[in-house]
């Protein structure tokens, strides 16, 4: 049985092949660039050659597609977008405007002369993926499922801060389905608001396998649960450092007892630490990350938990993880001790393992081999929080 896994961020896309018939640390996996760099990329090159752009496709993740796009348009050059694609940089039509971009319909798009740069919006490119491995001899025929992880803020309501409706959605699921999983959806379960969630379901037409889409963040914790020494703590932090966003959960044996997120950009090591205390003995409040810029914070059990007394504080993974170890030879305030999961041997694929472990969850037809694989002989029993 195989299951093709992919972990799509902001830097880069992380795909994992499992095949139960292979030991974790033989399958196979690529590192590459993300489809917002990608696009960064092309638009950056139609900045210096001078020529117009087309942006088309469906809505996709931000961030360095957009900064290109605002360099392009500061160029003088013209950018045109249809509206699902224009989404990627505000869910306010009127705002992308504002930017200086052109909208126009599919049938407008179409009469566009040649001389245009025509690039296509979409995070989950699933036969750019299958030529990758066939370049290697592996086939993507015959895959059991496909699960795939983006950032998905929702889409907010005009007046409506996207801070604070993600973290209403996030307390919303987690009210419902106290469980790391409760943030992956089976194709067809997808909740409307979330728009781009709904895109890669789009973008997936044609794959003959069940799909399962589900948030960066939590797959990432939840991946980190499988290294083999978080396990061992009846309760634990775990924070996920993503080039733009931070989650961090409590997990203990009421499952998720508390969470928050923040912008990474907006955070240091001072910062986290008493952030991650505050969390740690029940205190933290959603308007203490909230007035800060960030997301916000949840406690469902203000019941403080130990800090400070096990093998380590805190676990930390993600690709900006090193700010917990950045300035701490000359910060001696700041005295938390991180651990570093590598689940499976590899911290680029945590986000791959999470997704593993909640198609286990919506697919249970496909549960019992892939459990097999993350909990199998050799490994050590199950955490208080597991959601199996």
């Amino acid at each position: 049985m195989r299951i093709l896994t992919v972990d799509i961020g902001t830097g880069t896309q992380d795909i994992l092949l499992y095949n139960s018939e292979l030991d974790m640390e033989n399958n196979f996996k690529l590192v590459v660039p993300s489809p917002t760099m990608m696009v960064h990329r092309q638009i950056n090159q139609a900045t210096s050659e001078g020529v117009p752009i087309l942006l088309s496709g469906v809505t996709m993740g931000g961030g360095p597609s957009a900064w290109a796009a605002e360099g392009h348009l500061r160029k003088g050059l013209k950018v045109y977008a249809t509206p699902e694609a224009a989404r990627t940089f505000n869910d306010d039509l009127e705002a992308v405007k504002d930017m200086g971009v052109v909208l126009l319909g599919d049938d407008e798009a179409v009469r566009l002369p040649g001389s245009v740069r025509r690039i296509n919006f979409q995070d989950f490119d699933f036969p750019s993926i299958s030529r990758a491995f066939g370049s290697f001899g592996v086939s993507l025929d015959d895959l059991a499922a496909v699960a795939v992880a983006v950032f998905d803020h929702g889409n907010a309501p005009p007046g409506v801060s996207d801070r604070q409706y993600r973290f209403d959605y996030l307390d919303e699921r987690i009210r419902k389905l106290n469980r790391l999983s409760a943030f992956a959806f089976r194709a067809d379960e997808v909740p409307r608001i979330m728009t781009r969630l709904q895109c890669v379901v789009a973008s997936a037409q044609g794959i003959d396998s069940p799909l399962v889409v589900m948030d960066t963040a939590p797959a990432a914790v939840l991946g980190a649960t499988l290294d083999p020494r978080v396990p061992c703590c009846q309760s634990v932090l775990i924070a996920n450092v993503g080039n733009f966003h931070t989650l961090a959960f409590r997990l203990g044996s009421g499952g998720i007892e508390g969470l928050f997120e923040h912008h990474t950009g907006l955070v240091d090591l001072g910062k986290l630490e008493v952030l991650l205390r505050a969390l740690a003995d029940g205190t933290l409040r959603r308007e203490q990350v909230f007035n800060d810029q960030g997301h916000g914070a949840l406690v469902y059990d203000p019941s403080p938990i130990g800090f400070g007394v096990g093998e380590f504080d805190v676990v930390v993974t993600g690709p900006r993880r090193s700010i917990f170890t950045a300035g701490r030879v000359n910060s001696p305030q700041n005295r938390l001790r991180p651990y570093f999961p590598t689940p499976f041997g590899d911290m680029m694929i945590t986000g791959c393992i999470g997704l593993l472990a909640a198609s286990a969850d919506l697919l249970p037809e496909l549960a019992d081999p892939i459990r097999e694989s993350l909990h199998g002989a050799g490994r050590r029993g199950l955490a208080p929080w597991d959601v199996n």
